[in-house]
């Protein structure tokens, strides 16, 4: 499917890094691995590591979040058969996995089709100190594939994500699961100056008019449509591209 402006939706995979708790020099090791060796062993490959984070407020930490994207699932394909063959890459890896002690505890990856209307992931500018933004990965489960397909509709056509972006509830990327658990679901990802402007923003939402009327839209209410929503806070790490 084409997007807006003839760009077709990106494929976006949500890599986890499982940690230990405690586990500092599991993240320092594992961050190090991706920044300094799949990192740019990816871009040769054709893909593109948009941003490596880790928890601030969230269930089943402490983990490394690294979103990637590629053209299409044809390109990730490509890409992965490009790192397997890249000696260089495979090296590093070897070392990586040959370290003593555990690197990371498991990992476990889900991917994504982008949304139509926000084709490819949409970078925040920098922060302006050094400190990261605050980003929120949220994921809304829906009972059956129909009901999956009218909230993304909610969002695209209805307006959902035009009252976000009007509130300062600004995305980086809306995706529909493709291979992952809890299916059907959909996960977007938004970013804040900081946790105060992020409680400010949904409280604007909460009470705007618009966002009111769309909400009791018959067949468009929560109980009609989502089963589960649940959401993590994250900070970008210091090498991420976006943080």
């Amino acid at each position: 499917m084409r997007a807006a402006g003839g760009r077709s939706p990106s494929i976006l995979e949500l890599r986890y890094f499982q940690l230990r708790n405690g586990a500092d020099a599991q993240a320092q090791r594992t961050g190090d691995f991706l920044h300094q060796a799949y990192m740019p062993a990816l871009a040769r490959a054709g893909g593109n590591v948009r941003g490596v984070f880790g928890n601030l407020i969230a269930p089943n930490g402490p983990f490394l979040l690294m979103l990637s994207s590629f053209p299409s699932l044809a390109a990730m394909e490509t890409a992965m058969g490009k790192l397997e063959a890249d000696k260089v890459f495979r090296k590093e890896q070897d070392a990586f996995d040959h370290k003593p002690g555990l690197n990371y505890a498991r990992m476990e990856t889900t991917l994504l089709r982008a949304f139509d209307s926000i084709p490819e992931v949409e970078a925040p500018p920098a922060p302006l100190g050094k400190e990261s933004h605050v980003f929120e990965l949220r994921t809304y489960a829906s009972n059956n594939a129909d009901t999956l397909r009218r909230k993304i509709a909610m969002f695209e056509k209805d307006g959902e994500i035009a009252i976000f972006r009007r509130l300062n509830l600004t995305p980086v990327f809306f995706g529909e699961t493709i291979v992952g658990r809890n299916m059907p679901n959909l996960t977007y990802m938004l970013v804040y100056d900081s946790l105060a402007a992020r409680e400010k923003s949904w409280a604007a939402f909460g009470a705007d008019a618009e966002w009111r009327k769309l909400r009791v839209k018959p067949g468009l209410t929560d109980p009609e449509i989502v089963s589960n929503i649940s959401n993590v806070l994250l900070r970008g790490l210091p090498f991420s591209p976006i943080r």
